[in-house]
């Protein structure tokens, strides 16, 4: 693998690669409106932004903004399909295949073979080393306050520009981070977001496994969490994390960030872990409480989907089985007046 990226920009840019990011784009998105005006004229659409882009007069369209409200309120700012089949485009043709191989291996969000539930079987595997070998110890859990919206641009572009001596990619990436008239901050919304983010937390990745020697660690996107010994080890940490993102990546911890003893356990991607055990995280009961009223509340209206409870249910059914939570899913279950058309409990 070579340290950075060098004279690939053009040799990927062709038609028929931008189609391949076209039929990712348009994965579970055939219906919509956008989707289906992009493949009326699809080779000629195509054709059109492989031209513009390497005539250097490709520019990104307008967002659309809306905001959503779960888990938390955000703002979310949406492009129009063709930039997001270029987004595609630049990330698996780029990003995936040189600079993702340099992430450490303990770095969960947005990577294939990866996710919530191996960061969560991880750090419970490090749970019970640490367990094994100290007893109590202290576990320091941060996340970075406002992490998309306080990114640095120009330290972003700092960063890239170590992966890509590529000059025509370097050109292209600038594009992409540069996409609007603000200097901090970027959109939630966008595929080379999550990815950009990764990468610009991969400094501090390298910073805690390489600088400060730390052997227990796991992060996904901006919450990341680390096992020490003693409550004096993770203090220390504690100050030296939050001097390192303020001086080279321009980000603060959330407030909420702290050390505290190992007792306690450790909320993580959705899930109160345990050494010994694990449990849905608080947040999730009462969400599912609350949509088995919401679900129960239509079903004596008369106007129930079944086919998006069903949905729901599996999506959350398969949450909660990485946990110990048989009991509990029983209880939900048995709430639901229309229990009988819900899958059956394998």
């Amino acid at each position: 693998m070579p340290k950075t990226i060098k004279n690939v920009f053009y040799d990927k840019l062709t038609v028929e690669r931008m189609y391949l990011a076209h039929q990712r784009a348009k994965k579970a998105k055939n219906s919509k409106l956008t989707v289906m005006k992009f493949e009326l004229d699809l080779e000629t659409n195509l054709a059109n932004l492989v031209k513009d882009i390497r005539e250097n007069k490709y520019r990104i369209g307008k967002y659309h903004d809306f905001t959503i409200y779960e888990p938390k309120e955000r703002l979310i700012r949406a492009l129009p399909y063709r930039d997001r089949v270029v987004h595609q485009w630049y990330v698996h043709e780029f990003v995936k295949p040189y600079i993702a191989p340099k992430f450490i291996l303990q770095t969960y969000a947005c990577l294939d073979d990866r996710g919530t539930h191996k960061g969560v079987n991880q750090l419970q595997k490090y749970m019970r080393i640490m367990k094994r070998h100290y007893g109590n110890y202290y576990i320091l859990k941060c996340d970075v306050r406002k992490f998309f919206y306080t990114i640095d641009k120009d330290v972003l572009y700092c960063i890239m520009e170590k992966h890509i001596s590529d000059q025509a990619l370097l050109r292209f990436t600038k594009c992409l981070i540069y996409d609007d008239c603000s200097e901090i901050g970027i959109p939630i919304g966008n595929y080379t977001s999550q990815f950009f983010a990764n990468i610009y937390l991969n400094e501090l990745d390298h910073y805690i496994k390489e600088n400060k020697q730390i052997r227990y660690y796991v992060r996904y996107m901006d919450d990341f969490i680390i096992l020490c010994p003693t409550k004096v080890d993770a203090k220390k940490l504690l100050f030296e994390i939050e001097t390192f993102l303020k001086e080279k990546l321009k980000l603060t911890l959330n407030p909420k960030s702290r050390y505290y003893p190992s007792a306690m356990g450790v909320t993580f991607c959705g899930y109160r872990i345990f050494e010994t055990h694990r449990l849905l995280k608080k947040d999730s009961i009462k969400k599912i409480k609350r949509k088995a009223k919401k679900w129960n509340l239509s079903y004596l209206n008369g106007t129930l989907s079944y086919t998006h409870v069903n949905a729901c249910w599996n999506s959350w059914i398969a949450h909660a089985n990485h946990c110990n939570s048989y009991f509990f899913q029983k209880q939900i279950k048995n709430k639901c007046l229309f229990k009988e058309i819900l899958p059956k409990d394998e």
